[in-house]
């Protein structure tokens, strides 16, 4: 759903947000702490902070682009360097869960508590997140809610509509920024035989750059936001960077798409007075 009363800024049809999840080991950590004495499943997720990351902030220097980096408290810890190095490349650094839980399967206590230890996490290097997105995109009835009162700007776990919007809580206003697992890597490349992860095909990059710039030009012509969901430890590979910077370089030659990191898509959208709207829980 696009809101007819949303514009973009400078004339512009539409936009797009370059965005990485830096999940690390906290991924499978979460599924079972016992994949710590697993020295290849770990160093599968490892590649990311330690290998993939250098080669996607490069590939971003390269072309002058803001992203978006969700960080695990977990990860934050882990890779202290990996988040300095996210900083020194002007990239936005949002939050992301502790250790990667989804809040539908966590009390209240816990929900809590994973924020605040992300957010602890984070403000040892200087951030105080304005964003957030749910690991797995698995939000409880609670967790906006929560976010506004903690004094996050946006949330980035919804799927119901093509542009940002404002969501109602009562703690307070949250932009809601919607997200579409079509741009989401993991469902491109993700493969692991345990714990199992992926669908069982590894796309090639160049296929899955083509699919996606698909998906862009839908939203060019729709006026909706695109969010390019991407993890180093999956698109930080080399032939899938070069793929990924492939597809941002024609992004970067549209002059209608305007590619800008989520804080300011959500700053955009908050400015606009669009009326705010309550999520709608089916009552069974």
């Amino acid at each position: 759903m696009t809101d007819s009363a949303f514009r973009w800024p400078a004339g512009r049809a539409a936009a797009l947000s370059v965005t990485f999840d830096l999940d690390a080991e906290s991924v499978v950590l979460a599924v079972d702490a016992g994949y710590a004495r697993r020295p290849s499943v770990i160093s599968h997720q490892a590649y990311g902070p330690l290998t993939g990351l250098p080669r996607l902030l490069g590939m971003l220097a390269d072309r002058s682009l803001r992203a978006t980096f969700f960080v695990p408290g977990f990860s934050a810890e882990r890779h202290p360097a990996a988040v300095e190095a996210i900083l020194a490349g002007g990239h936005e650094v949002a939050h992301h869960g502790y250790l990667h839980r989804p809040p539908a399967s966590l009390s209240e206590a816990e929900e809590r508590e994973e924020i605040e230890r992300g957010l602890a996490a984070l403000e040892h290097h200087g951030v105080r997140p304005g964003g957030y997105r749910s690991p797995w995109w698995d939000v409880s009835p609670r967790t906006l809610g929560l976010l506004a009162e903690y004094g996050f700007a946006y949330d980035a776990s919804l799927f119901d509509r093509d542009t940002p919007y404002p969501i109602a809580t009562e703690a307070g206003v949250i932009v809601e920024v919607p997200q579409s697992w079509v741009f989401d890597d993991w469902e491109r490349y993700a493969f692991l035989p345990d714990p199992p992860a992926g669908q069982g095909v590894i796309e090639q990059p160049s296929r899955v750059a083509e699919a996606w710039w698909e998906e862009i030009e839908g939203y060019r012509r729709t006026g909706g936001c695109a969010v390019l969901v991407n993890h180093p430890f999956l698109s930080g590979r080399p032939a899938r960077t070069i793929a990924l910077g492939d597809l941002l370089d024609r992004a970067l030659e549209a002059a209608d798409l305007w590619v800008a990191p989520m804080e300011e898509i959500a700053a955009h959208a908050a400015g606009l007075g669009l009326d705010h709207i309550e999520v709608d829980l089916p009552r069974l």
